[in-house]
This record gives structure tokens, C-alpha cells and sequence, in this order.
């Protein structure tokens, strides 16, 4: 196992919690000081909805076939932090439309008598895109966050820094800044939700890091940036040469993940040790939390990416459970009505 694992919230995480918080309060005032310079806020580029999701094409497929009720909220584009280089992370939420923030619910807090309300689970959901490219806010994703809510779970869409202007481990550090952000308290009253039950879901690049934010770090899940469940759909999870290699991965996919670690393609595991440590079996131990993985048949990431890494976890004896679908579409692609019933079967089940 490797040593630099997170952890549920102590020490370096602590720091780094810290430091985001400070930059976040320098943002708003209109300047950004960390390592004695001064850099300028900027956005992820691309940003919103028409960015390209990695559903190809029209066809109404996955997620697509998937019609949001009324009533639920967004609130879009809420500030996570700045990180040192001036780039400034975002996130969406989206809401069950009958659930209120404890803290503005007037007639709850008047009336003794009235329910108290119950804070839901959430789960963060990040998008894919080869780690280059996405939005938390285009049409597929954003009908994710909007699945998600209409299950009666917070669904947390979140951005992170893209390649080539930020290479591993920038993206995953900052979806584990995004659970530590919803964890904090005034988040936590603010937006409903509890946070013991946060959960983590992904698809392909997105997948990837999903799976890596459930295995790092170990102990309890809920404190720091652990999750309590976590679903994966065609992620690229297995990064070393032996893996890509076993799976005969094509020149596409040693590219995205050469450029992904800041690697030379097909380098080996010895001169790129970033590979082991983005790859999410490298740090599984008995303390990470279920997971359901999903993939096809015949799609662009090999089917043996899932298959090894639910190994991994059922030999640790991590909860796991393994969808493969006929055909070949990719990630949220394969998000139709039939898998999205098992997704939220298992997300109630394990977060409640």
C-alpha cells in the first residue's frame, strides 16, 4: 500500500482545508495571496453548459432517456475554493424540491409541534471527459445531479482542474477538497444534508476518480473527504503499464492517461510512479466503502479495468458489486432506466 494516503480529515488534509478556506476569503475580496504572489482569479476552462460531455452524438441513450420531475432546485456555480494558481472551483447542487435547509425553515423552528427535518444523504457527482474536458453543468451531467435529487439525495455536481494546465494528483485533490467543503457545518445546515452519509459518483475520467476518492485514505467514513459509498461507470482505474498492457488498452487510452499523470505514453511503472498511485486498487484496504462499478462490453475502456478492481475490492472484502451491460456505450451512456434503478437501489441501501 502506499504510504501518502488521505485520511479522514487529520494533519496535512487539515492544512490543506485551511489553506482553501483562506484563499476562498481572499477571493472575495478581490485578491488571491498565497506563496507571495498575486494571482488572478480565473475560471476552469471550458465552462458551462454546452461544454462537450462524453456521450457522443444525439442519440437518446443513458441518461438521456431520463426526464427530470418539476419543482427541483439547482443552485449553481457555488465557490469550493481557489488554489494557488488562481483557478477557482465550482459546484452545483441540486435538490429534492419538498426538502428545506434547517436554518431558513421559520415555521419548523416556531412550531414545537412541526416534524423536525430530516438532512438526506448526499452524493457527489463528478463528471468525465478523459480528465481535458466537461462541465458539472452540461446537459448530461446536469440531468445526473437532477437523477440524483429526484432519488431524494443532494446531488453535487463538481469542476476540477483539467489537463493540460493541471496534471495528477490536481483533480483529485480537488473533489476531496469538494467533500471536505460540503462536510463543514454551515454547508451541511445550509444544504440539507448529513454529513455521515456522502457518497461519491463517476463516470469514465469521472469513474476514475470516484474509485480513487473511495479508496484513499482509510478508517472511518464520514470525516475529512471519506465517503460512505461510491459508483463508478467505465473509469479508466487501472493506470499502471502491466494493466493497460494486460488489457491491450488502445493508443487513444495510453495517451489521455500519459498526458492525465504527466508521463511519456507508455512509460514504465518505474518512471511514472504517478501511475500506481492514480490507479484506485493501489490503496484498498478493509476500511474503504462499498462500491458499485458498471461497465459494457465492448466499449472504449476495457472491460477488464472494472473486472480486476471489484477483484481488489471483494478480496479485501470491500462490498462490491459489478454491473456489465451488453453492448458498447460508455459511462453515463449506459445509464438508462433499468441500471439507474440498481444505482439508486444500492446508493439507499448504503447511505440511507
Amino acid at each position: 500500500m502506499n504510504s501518502t494516503r488521505r485520511t479522514g480529515g487529520s494533519g496535512t488534509r487539515q492544512k490543506r482545508v485551511a489553506l482553501a478556506a483562506a484563499a476562498v476569503a481572499a477571493a472575495i475580496a478581490g485578491v488571491v495571496a498565497l506563496s507571495g504572489f498575486h494571482q488572478e482569479v480565473r475560471a476552469i476552462d471550458p465552462p458551462g453548459s454546452d461544454a462537450a460531455s462524453e456521450v457522443v452524438g444525439d442519440e437518446i441513450i443513458g441518461i438521456r432517456t431520463f426526464t427530470p420531475p418539476a419543482g427541483l432546485r439547482v443552485d449553481a456555480d457555488l465557490e469550493y475554493g481557489v488554489r494557488e494558481d488562481g483557478t477557482l472551483l465550482t459546484l452545483d447542487v441540486c435538490r429534492p424540491a419538498e426538502v428545506t435547509s434547517p436554518s431558513t425553515d421559520a415555521s419548523a423552528t416556531a412550531d414545537p409541534a412541526a416534524p423536525e427535518t430530516t438532512a438526506l444523504p448526499a452524493v457527489v457527482s463528478i463528471h468525465g471527459g478523459s480528465w481535458t474536458r466537461g462541465d458539472k453543468a452540461n446537459t448530461d451531467w446536469r440531468n445526473v445531479c437532477l437523477w440524483l435529487a429526484s432519488e431524494g439525495f443532494v446531488g453535487v455536481s463538481v469542476n476540477y482542474r483539467l489537463v493540460p494546465g493541471a496534471v495528477f494528483p490536481a483533480a483529485i485533490d480537488d473533489v476531496a477538497l469538494a467533500v471536505e467543503w460540503l462536510r463543514d457545518p454551515e454547508q451541511a445546515e445550509r444544504f440539507g444534508i448529513d454529513p455521515g452519509r456522502i457518497g461519491a459518483f463517476g463516470g469514465s475520467a469521472g469513474g476514475s476518480l470516484a474509485a480513487l476518492l473511495g479508496t484513499t485514505g482509510d478508517g472511518a467514513l464520514d470525516s475529512g473527504s471519506r465517503v460512505a459509498a461510491v459508483v463508478e461507470l467505465s473509469g479508466p482505474v487501472g493506470l499502471g503499464s502491466a494493466a493497460l498492457d494486460t488489457d491491450r488498452a488502445s493508443v487513444w487510452l495510453r495517451g489521455i492517461i500519459a498526458d492525465y499523470l504527466g508521463c511519456e505514453p507508455n512509460a514504465p511503472d518505474a518512471h511514472c510512479p504517478q501511475a500506481m498511485e492514480a490507479s484506485a486498487a493501489t490503496h484498498v484496504d478493509p476500511s474503504d466503502p462499498p462500491m458499485f462499478i458498471g461497465h459494457s462490453e465492448h466499449e472504449i475502456v476495457p472491460l477488464g479495468q472494472s473486472t480486476r478492481l471489484a477483484a481488489v475490492l471483494e478480496a479485501a472484502g470491500v462490498p462490491v458489486e459489478l454491473a456489465v451491460v451488453p453492448g458498447g456505450e460508455h459511462s453515463i451512456g449506459i445509464l438508462d432506466e433499468p441500471l439507474r434503478e440498481r444505482v439508486a437501489t444500492f446508493l439507499h441501501a448504503r447511505l440511507g
